[in-house]
Order: structure tokens, then C-alpha cells, then sequence
């Protein structure tokens, strides 16, 4: 019988070469009836049997099934540009969620997915199948690929492909050579913009966007989508990623970025992307500076978005938080001014389809994706496709994705202000004093509160997303910021003669804008990072808590953002499924400075008995990065507000972060300089 494993391995490699074109280096053979293929392919059902099938080490046989009705499909074609901001295209991809969720076990799933895999959209295929097996209980040990080993194309300098190809016609595999991706390869040093594209085009960042959509989709079946704090989820971890953004800005003498909110003003931002779609060979279309926003009226693409329409929606949402209320589609008063406002509020502004009343409050966020998107063609006049903004996998590189999400970050502060500041009994810990809180590199004799920096080389094997090449690795190159590992060193005593548990809480905030002007903490709080939360037992009397950087709640390693199933399906490997949720380890710290730029670091030990959920072990297999990503099929693990404690305003007589510490014995900070090394250091 064939493993889950095998059974989808090789559905989910080489998208656009049809089924019954063996994967896994030609190992693995489909074995597919006559009726599974394609109209262009049927008449030469034998011939391609006895091609194909001959050599494989894997034969796998597929039943004749009775083909499901994929006309809804029909909105995007096999080869044209799949969108999940697109309400079509979301519509469809629910659909198709929806069928692969349905089927009774995985043998039949496998024979459906066969079967649709050369008939619909790829990129919507991979998307709606890697939903499917995430959430399916008898599929979660199957290996979920990452994007870029699916669509390279998406993350690569076009100018990579022709010499892979070279190499892989030309040379066997263990001859190859690995292919440099050239950093910062969009626009030349005369862009400000262009200083922190190592941060927006960095490969982990994207694939972390793309598989926090995966497992938290806006559109789909109700089990999908409806997971607990699912809309507060999405304002945290948007809001973490912008003020990251911002925080990388001021190192790197660039000002805070700005909210995108007035829709009818020319945008000064350029973006050439320079990305070639491999299904249709056509590039990912330009903006142009002092661009401005036009009603969208693509009939082809299902995509029809007027102006006047966004005004109607922000006004309803502004008019929801300012009154304290939302409307639900009966009519009643849903309120918002409490702690499960901010998850209406998220559900409601992206819009999932768990918004309180879509119809009325709209599709703000993701129809704000969509037309930045066409900015370039709103009309199709030119028959250009979508922009960057416009696709979930691209979005996160071009410029205008921060200024958009600090515009959406606002609203959701427009509410937060509305909350009262939290009160002595919520922000302390009776009882539990923190003496002592410093950082440390890894490093024997290394100087405390002093953290290194530098670039990274690293590899991956592209041979599984390049289609209708000979089999093989592929490697290429590419360079990334990282960091030197460290630890958190926390001294800290229970004056109470019984055990304590504790909640640690880890953040980093900027002292300095880019111009050197130190941030009054009204600014400084909108901008702290968290870098980890973990749970900690106190024994009365002193305790040491050593903490490692990699150990971080927040963060996933290099081996699991940058996975490649195709070289990891040994017996033993973890799955890769929800597992692969998680912040980018190597851009846990921010730059820094080749003179040493200083953060205020915060620990916090609060009253674990106020933060608890339920319990869990966090050294379990998915646990490891629940700040972004939640628990599987369990509750957030946290009673408090995501943010918590700087997600509420604070009194104006709080002028810094030491001050707003100082009342509280169980909250400590510590200056930390991190130093940027301008060297380039291959992984190992």
C-alpha cells in the first residue's frame, strides 16, 4: 500500500508538467487511466504508458473515479495568474478546499487530486491541496513543500533560469554547480527604498507570509477558516512584521514608513520587481512612480472594485470602532470595547469570511491588495497581469505592502485607543522580582549586552519547481542577514515560600529614529518586537533562567522555513505541515549598525495562573513557534491580549520604556548594542 508521503509527494512537484510525467528524479510514476488525462493528451494514452512508466522504482495505480464538476474553476486558467486577494479566485479555491476535504480517506483524495491537478490553475491547485491535507486529520504527516521549491520563479532573478538550465542539460548531477541569486537585484543604490530590500525580498520572509496564509485562509470551509483568535491573530502578526519593517528602517537611516490611507493620492514609490512567471513566460508588471489608485473593472478577471466603494467600507469600519459597536446581518449591536473586540475587528477589516456582516462592512483589505495590484492596467486595456501587491506569495517584497498594512495597522490602533490603559494589578506579579537581565553571545568571555550581525550565504535545490528540465538537483545561492546565537541570562527571586509559575516575556524596541532622535514612548511601544515567550516554574528564593535565542516561541530554524521534502524524505524527518508556521529564524534581531546601534531590550515575568489556557508542552513537534501560529486544533495559548503589554496606550505621564518598567518589580530592561559585520559567511 503507498504511504501518504508518496501518494502527494509527487502532485506537489513540477506544477506544470502534467501528472503522468514521472517525479522524484523519475522515481515515482502515476499510474493513470485514460480518463485521468488531459484532452491533449488522451489519444497517445498508451504510447505516454509505455515512455514513461517503464523504468520508475514507484508505481502508483489510480482507480477510474467519477470526474467532479471543476466548472467553477474556470475563473482563472491553468496557466494564468491565481490571486487569493481576487474574490473569484478565492471563491473557486474554496470550492475546490472544499472537494479535496470531502473525499473519505486519503486513497480517494489522491485519485481526485490526480485527476485535477492538469485541469485547473497550478498555483490554486498547490494552495487548495496544501490546505486540504493541513486540515485533514488522516493526511497530517504528509510533507508539504515549500513555495519556492514549487514556484521559484515567484523569490528568483529571472536571469538565474537559463543557466540551470545550462547546467542541467549540459552536465550530470554531481558536475552541477550552484547559481548565485544577486542581492538587492531591483534598482540600484540611488533608491532609498532600495536599503532595506534585503529585508522585503529576503526568500524566508515570503514563504513565512505565504504558509501563515496556508494555515489561517480567509476563504474556505468553515473548518478551515474559524480557529480560535483567528482575526486577532492576523492584526498581531501583520503588526509585528510592520513595525520589524520600521524598526529595520531606522538602522538604516530610512523614517518610519507611511500609512497608505489617503487611496486617491499619488503613490512616489516605485517597484520593478523583476519576476518572470514561469506558466506563461510574462513578468510580474511594474509601478511607476506618482502611480495613483483607479476604480478596477477587470471583467475578465472577475475583479470589479470602485473607489467610492473602499470609501463606504473604511467609513462603516471607522463608524463601528468610534461607536463601540459592529452591525451583524440581523441587525443587532455586537460589541467591540472589549477583549474579544480586537478578533471581530480583525476578522471584519481583512475581510475573512468570518466577518461579522461581509456585505455591509465589505472586503477592505484584501480589495486594497487587488487594486494596488492593477494600478497599472485597472481596465485590462493593456491585458497586463497582476502586480506584486495583487499576489500573496509577492506581496511582501514591493515597498508599497508596508506603507498599505501600516494604513490598516492604524485602524486597528484607532480601536486600541479606545481601551483602557492597563491597571497595576494587570501588569504586575506579586511577589516575583527581577534582579537581573542581560544578553550574551554563545561565546566564551563574550562581553554582555553586545550582539552580532552579518550576511549569510546559504543553498537550496530548486530541481523540484523547474519544469521540463532532466532530473536533479538544481542549487542555487543567496545571501541573507543573520545572526550570532546568544542568550537571554534572567536572574530573578520568589519572595513567596511556595512554588510560582511564570509567563518570561522577551521584546526588543528601537531607542533611536533614523535620524538619531530618541523615540518618546508613545513610539517606542508601537514598535516593540517580541522575540520569545516561555513558561518558567520559580522556586522560592533565587533563580537562574538561561534562555537561548534558538529556542525562541516565535521563530522556526533555516531547515524548516527553507525545507525541501524532495532531499528530506528520510525515515525520522518531522512533518512539514503546520510545523513550518513560524517567523524566519535568521531575522529574529534587526541589523543593527557597523558602530554597534543600540535597542532597549524588556523582560517581563508575569502571573502564569492569569495567562493560562490550557496546558501544553511547547518542546512538542508544532508548539515551538505558537506566537504567530497558534496551537493545531487547540486555543492560542495565551489568555492575554496578543501584544500584551504594550498593545494598549499608556498614560502621558509614561515617557519611556524605563518609566513605564520602573513601578514593576517583575518587568526589567537592558540596553543592547548589535553590531553589523559587512561580511559575507557561507552556512554550513
Amino acid at each position: 500500500m503507498t504511504d501518504n508521503n508518496t501518494l502527494f509527494r509527487g502532485l506537489m512537484q513540477k506544477p506544470y508538467e502534467p501528472t503522468f510525467v514521472p517525479k522524484v528524479d523519475g522515481k515515482l510514476y502515476y499510474d493513470l487511466p485514460d480518463a485521468y488525462l488531459t484532452d491533449q493528451y488522451r489519444p497517445y494514452g498508451p504510447s505516454i504508458q509505455n515512455r514513461f512508466g517503464i523504468n520508475a522504482e514507484t508505481r502508483v495505480p489510480f482507480p477510474n473515479i467519477s470526474p467532479p464538476d471543476l466548472s467553477f474553476a474556470d475563473v482563472v486558467s491553468r496557466r494564468g495568474v491565481f490571486s487569493v486577494f481576487n474574490a473569484a479566485h478565492r471563491r473557486a479555491a474554496g470550492q475546490l478546499i472544499q472537494l479535496f476535504l470531502d473525499q473519505p480517506n486519503p486513497t480517494t483524495l489522491g485519485a481526485v487530486a490526480a485527476y485535477v491537478r492538469d485541469r485547473v490553475n497550478a498555483p490554486m491547485f498547490q494552495y487548495a491541496l496544501a490546505i486540504a491535507l493541513i486540515h485533514r486529520d488522516d493526511t497530517r504527516d504528509v510533507e508539504i513543500p515549500s513555495f519556492l521549491e514549487l514556484f521559484p520563479d515567484r523569490f528568483v532573478d529571472p536571469a538565474v533560469f537559463p543557466q540551470l538550465r545550462e547546467e542541467s542539460n549540459l552536465l550530470d548531477q554531481g558536475n552541477r554547480r550552484a547559481i548565485d541569486i544577486p542581492s538587492n537585484y531591483t534598482a540600484s543604490d540611488r533608491v532609498d527604498e532600495q536599503r532595506v530590500a534585503y529585508w522585503r525580498e529576503d526568500i524566508g520572509l515570503s514563504l513565512h507570509h505565504w504558509h501563515w496564509h496556508l494555515v489561517y485562509p480567509a476563504t474556505g470551509p468553515d473548518r478551515v477558516v474559524r480557529k480560535d483568535r483567528r482575526g486577532e491573530l492576523f492584526y498581531h502578526m501583520h503588526q509585528q512584521m510592520i513595525a520589524r519593517y520600521n524598526i529595520e528602517r531606522f538602522a538604516n537611516g530610512l523614517a518610519r514608513t507611511l500609512s497608505f490611507s489617503q487611496l486617491r493620492e499619488s503613490i512616489p514609490e516605485a517597484y520593478f520587481p523583476k519576476i518572470v512567471r514561469s506558466s506563461d513566460g510574462r513578468a510580474f508588471s511594474c509601478r511607476y512612480p506618482n502611480q495613483v489608485m483607479k476604480d478596477v473593472n477587470r471583467v475578465e478577471d472577475e475583479s470589479t472594485i470602485r473607489l467610492a466603494d473602499m470609501d463606504v467600507s473604511i467609513k462603516r469600519i471607522f463608524e463601528a470602532i468610534d461607536n463601540g459597536y459592529a452591525q451583524a446581518t440581523n441587525g443587532d449591536r455586537v460589541p467591540l470595547d472589549n477583549e474579544k473586540g480586537i478578533d471581530l475587528i480583525g476578522d471584519l477589516l481583512e475581510a475573512s469570511t468570518n466577518s461579522i456582516n461581509f456585505n455591509y462592512y465589505g472586503d477592505y483589505h484584501q480589495n486594497g491588495h487587488v487594486m494596488l495590484g492593477y494600478i497599472h492596467d485597472p481596465d485590462n486595456s493593456y491585458l497586463e497581469g497582476v502586480g506584486v501587491m495583487g499576489d500573496l506569495t509577492t506581496t511582501m517584497r514591493d515597498p508599497l505592502f508596508y506603507r498599505w498594512h501600516q494604513h490598516i495597522d492604524d485602524i486597528f490602533v484607532r480601536h486600541k485607543q479606545r481601551l483602557p490603559a492597563y491597571t497595576s494589578s494587570e501588569l504586575s506579579f506579586n511577589d516575583i522580582t527581577v534582579d537581573s537581565f542581560d544578553v550574551q553571545l554563545n561565546k566564551a568571555n563574550a562581553p554582555k549586552n553586545v550582539l552580532l550581525t552579518f550576511w549569510q550565504r546559504s543553498q537550496f535545490d530548486l530541481g523540484t519547481g523547474i519544469d521540463f528540465v532532466p532530473e536533479g538537483n538544481l542549487f542555487v545561492t543567496f545571501t541573507h542577514i543573520q545572526h550570532a546565537p546568544f542568550s537571554y541570562r534572567i536572574q530573578a527571586t520568589n519572595n513567596r515560600g511556595s512554588m510560582r509559575r511564570g509567563t518570561v516575556r522577551l521584546f526588543l524596541g528601537p531607542k533611536v529614529n533614523d535620524r538619531g532622535q530618541v523615540l518618546p514612548f508613545r513610539d517606542q511601544r508601537r514598535h516593540m518586537v517580541e522575540l520569545d515567550k516561555f513558561t518558567v516554574n520559580l522556586r522560592p528564593g533565587q533563580n537562574s533562567i538561561v534562555r537561548r535565542s534558538d529556542e525562541s516561541n516565535l521563530t522556526i530554524p533555516y531547515e524548516r522555513t527553507f525545507r525541501n521534502i524532495a532531499a528530506s524524505s528520510q525515515p525520522g524527518t518531522e512533518v512539514f505541515q503546520f510545523c513550518n508556521c513560524g517567523w524566519p529564524s535568521h531575522m529574529l534581531l534587526p541589523k543593527g549598525s557597523a558602530s554597534g546601534l543600540e535597542y532597549d531590550f524588556f523582560v517581563m515575568i508575569s502571573n502564569y495562573n492569569q495567562d493560562r489556557v490550557e496546558e501544553f508542552n511547547e518542546n512538542d513537534n508544532c508548539n515551538d513557534a505558537h506566537m504567530f501560529c497558534g496551537l493545531r486544533d487547540r486555543r492560542y495559548p495565551d489568555a492575554r491580549s496578543m501584544g500584551y503589554p504594550f498593545d494598549r496606550f499608556t498614560p502621558n505621564s509614561v515617557g519611556s520604556l524605563q518609566e513605564f518598567a520602573r513601578p514593576y518589580r517583575n518587568m526589567a530592561t537592558t540596553p543592547v548594542s548589535i553590531r553589523f559585520t559587512n561580511t559575507i559567511i557561507a552556512r554550513t
